[in-house]
Formats: structure tokens, sequence, C-alpha cells
């Protein structure tokens, strides 16, 4: 696709929603402007149900990357009755059955008993009967885009909630660190054209608000739940290597603002311990 040129106050109309709305990217900010555009036709279009009310979805914002492939927390009551639930993490599935109306998983837990990760609805991926199982196996896609759906999945929802546009009972800080501890546990290298939801030791962030890098060295305080405090180096505009402490809620803000991407990682990340 070709770049499109835009005037120079355009550019600044998209550097002040940036800055007032914590975006990561002036994508962000472009695709928030098209999502408001978006709802506010819907919001003309959209048909009411018998009883006169709105038809509700529980998406938790944007388009996901895949129609076949669901986190448990981000179904609606349209999609299959016949689940099949796996596990982001190793690739096993974890049992299959039959959802009722209206779908009542918010509190559904359980454990893989291939990797004994202890799952919630915030990582365990349900398949729907029309995604290809048995091909995409063969082609070794499935491990893949397990993960891909959950990474998906847990962008957009802190976007979501930072951006006030998702309802839920689980505080920002709370979401921050349950996927902060899944991401450790799995021990996924995070995509670096993600914004990341973890701080994990050995990794270099970038902050795209103030352009900073920071090296997470390790954990300075043991929060059972929640984040941790970290030893981190800053790389100065002029190189120089800095140590400092970054504090928990610093580290969740950044986070939950979407705000640091990943630049580098070390071969052997530190994992928690088990």
């Amino acid at each position: 696709m070709a770049n499109i040129r835009v005037k120079e106050w355009t550019k600044t109309e998209l550097e002040k929603i940036r800055n007032a709305e914590s975006h990561s990217s002036y994508d962000s900010v472009v695709k928030s402007l098209l999502k408001d555009r978006k709802l506010a036709k819907y919001a003309d279009d959209t048909p009411e149900s018998a009883t006169g009310d709105p038809v509700e979805s529980k998406d938790s914002g944007g388009e996901r990357a895949f129609d076949d492939l669901t986190v448990l927390a981000d179904l609606t009551d349209g999609h299959d009755d016949v689940l099949f639930l796996w596990c982001p993490n190793c690739g096993n599935e974890l049992v299959h059955l039959t959802a009722e109306r209206p779908l009542g998983l918010s509190v559904f837990e359980m454990e893989c008993q291939r990797c004994l990760t202890h799952l919630d609805r915030h990582a365990i991926v349900a398949i729907e009967l029309r995604y290809p199982i048995e091909q995409k196996m063969i082609e070794g896609q499935l491990q893949a885009e397990l993960k891909s759906c959950v990474i998906d999945y847990w962008d957009r929802t802190l976007e979501a909630a930072a951006n006030a546009a998702l309802e839920t009972e689980t505080p920002v800080d709370r979401l921050v660190w349950q996927f902060d501890q899944y991401h450790k546990q799995f021990t996924w290298d995070w995509p670096t054209g993600v914004p990341s939801v973890s701080f994990v030791p050995g990794v270099t962030y970038r902050d795209t608000v103030t352009d900073e890098r920071l090296e997470a060295v390790e954990p300075v305080t043991e929060n059972r739940n929640a984040m941790d405090a970290y030893a981190v180096r800053r790389c100065t505009d002029d190189g120089d290597v800095v140590s400092d402490r970054l504090e928990s809620s610093t580290i969740v803000d950044r986070i939950a603002n979407r705000e640091l991407v990943v630049t580098e990682q070390s071969v052997e990340t530190t994992r928690p311990a088990t």
C-alpha cells in the first residue's frame, strides 16, 4: 500500500489525540478514530431485538485475529453450542463441552493434564466445529495459531480496558498482573509488532511515548498478587547506561497504556520459580 501524505495540521491533531489518550502509535490513533466512526454509524443502523433492547456483545474491542478460535472470555452467545477447549501453552485438548444459553463461563478454570498449567477464561482457547483441527495439526500450524489467538486477545483486552471501552469486573492492574504471569509461565517470545503485556528480565523494551530504552534486570520485590518493582538499565540519548528502579505502578501503567514494545530479548530469559 502506498504511503499516505497528510498536512501538518492533521499531524498536529493526531499528536494531540495520541498524547491525550496514551496511544502506543499513530496507527492506534487512526484505528480509534475509525472505530468511533464505525460505532457512530452502527448506533444509527443497529436493529433492535424483539424487546426493544440493542443487541449486546462481549467482544473486547477491535477485530479478532481468528473467526474460529476464541479465548473463552471473548465468547458471545453467537458461537457454536459445542466447544473444544485447548491449552495454548502445550497445544493439548482440555475438554469438549456443550455450552448452554446464555453462556455462563465467567469463572471457568481447569488444569492442563499435559503441562499442568492452571488456566482460566483469559487463557483457555475455544475451538469451534468449523475450524480444521486435523489439517492444522498435520501442517504444524495449530500451536502457533493458539498462541496468536491468546496474544491478540490480551492485546485487545488491555487496550480496550485502558481506553475505558471495556466494562469488566477485573481492574486493569489485575489484568496486567494476570497476563504477565501467564506470559512468563508460557515462556513465549513476545512479537515485536505488539505492545508487551509483560515485563521480563533479560528483555529490552522501548517506550513508544518517550522513545526511551529500558532493560529489565530483575524483580526487587516479591508480590504474590501484583506486579513486582524491577531493577532496570536505562539507555540515555548519549548512549550511557544508567541503573534505576521502576515501581510496580509505573510498569502497570506503561503496559496498560500499550507503551512498551520489545526491541531485544535474550536467548535465555529468567523463568519464574516453580
